[in-house]
């Protein structure tokens, strides 16, 4: 009798912790049932099939789950024309407000301080306030795989990469690129030319057609969102490896892979906290273990092996014990920046990114 007793005391209690978690995640999903608005300033189209889509798929997956009214801006000027888009956006209700590129953060900044009741997020932002996050992922880790993919395929060992500006970002995207090229084939250089655009795309042309006529280059990467250099990549039968989402269904016969970005992994959690109360004004950095970074599947162009040492790569980022600036690591130069058993911490990541890694060779004119 006593051990039925007991049996019937557990299952009432588990009942009772059922109804209580029951209750909890209604009271949770209660700020949802009124809808939120957002404006999202974006520094090209939402549509572009680069940068600017993969937020936009984010946060149309995320307006669904958490009913948000989304009010999208698109092709905004990087500079104080930006403030009179945020403040009609505030004007019009928006409780929240995201702009997707680093040369907004000057100017988000101040609309921030002068409206410290309005939740601001900023992409690849380095300054936060009390309503201002800033956030990014660590790409790098994906470059770092598809470099290895880039290192594989290249026959001349001249690999090209279009990027837009030598900030922080960007080197440490080019560096970790590098490193993973160089892991698998030493002999590989990385040609880097800067079209001194995100969205031009007769400027990434330009760098693009420049870096074919003065290397030998058969694999192409870039670091911009515009997408010339893939076409031109394409129509001169060179590799491809593209950057933000998948681009492979438009380059079936040169695409290999791609970094991408799945951004609903970050704006639904974060969005959520702000209908609850929990807004947090810091840093976000996220890796490959939340899954905001991904390698897009490996099309049938890529060499026989090749996704057999990705994966291993891919494992070994995942378990925590490695990334990818472990030492030793040298410069151009050939001087050790990052000494055997260190790691280069995020803080210099983030910031003190000016210099590039054995194999990189930079193009200075412009």
């Amino acid at each position: 009798m006593k051990k039925i007793m007991a049996t019937i005391l557990v299952f009432v209690c588990l009942i009772i912790i059922g109804i209580f978690l029951i209750r909890m995640n209604i009271q949770e999903t209660d700020v949802t049932k009124k809808q939120t608005k957002v404006g999202f300033i974006l520094n090209g189209m939402q549509n572009d099939h680069s940068w600017g889509e993969s937020h936009y798929n984010g946060m149309e997956a995320v307006a669904k789950e958490l009913n948000l009214d989304i009010i999208y801006k698109e092709n905004v000027p990087e500079d104080e024309n930006c403030v009179a888009v945020i403040e009609k956006l505030i004007d019009d209700g928006c409780k929240i407000i995201i702009c997707n590129s680093f040369g907004y953060g000057q100017w988000e900044l101040e609309c921030a301080k002068a409206h410290p009741d309005i939740y601001f997020f900023h992409a690849t932002g380095v300054e936060e306030q009390d309503n201002l996050a800033t956030y990014f992922g660590r790409i790098y880790q994906m470059r770092y795989l598809s470099g290895i993919v880039a290192g594989l395929q290249t026959e001349t060992n001249e690999i090209g990469y279009v990027a837009a500006f030598p900030i922080a970002e960007v080197n440490r995207g080019i560096n970790a690129f590098t490193l993973g090229v160089r892991k698998v084939n030493p002999q590989a250089n990385v040609y880097v030319k800067w079209s001194e655009s995100w969205t031009g795309e007769e400027e990434n042309a330009k760098a693009t057609n420049e870096l074919i006529s003065e290397h030998n280059i058969d694999v192409l990467a870039m670091h911009t969102d515009a997408m010339s250099p893939l076409k031109i990549a394409d129509e001169s039968n060179i590799w491809i490896v593209g950057y933000n989402i998948d681009n492979s269904s438009r380059f079936p016969n040169t695409y290999l892979t791609a970094p991408i970005w799945n951004w609903e992994r970050f704006y639904n959690p974060r969005i959520l906290e702000c209908l609850q109360g929990k807004f947090q004004g810091i840093h976000y950095w996220e890796g490959v273990e939340t899954g905001l970074v991904g390698l897009a599947e490996l099309t049938p162009n890529v060499k026989e092996g090749t996704a057999e040492i990705v994966e291993e790569e891919r494992a070994r980022l995942m378990s925590g014990t490695f990334d990818v600036f472990y030492g030793p690591i040298k410069d151009t130069e050939g001087n050790i920046k990052i000494k055997e058993g260190q790691s280069m911490t995020d803080e210099s990541m983030l910031n003190d990114f000016f210099w590039y890694v054995e194999g990189v060779v930079v193009d200075e004119d412009k």
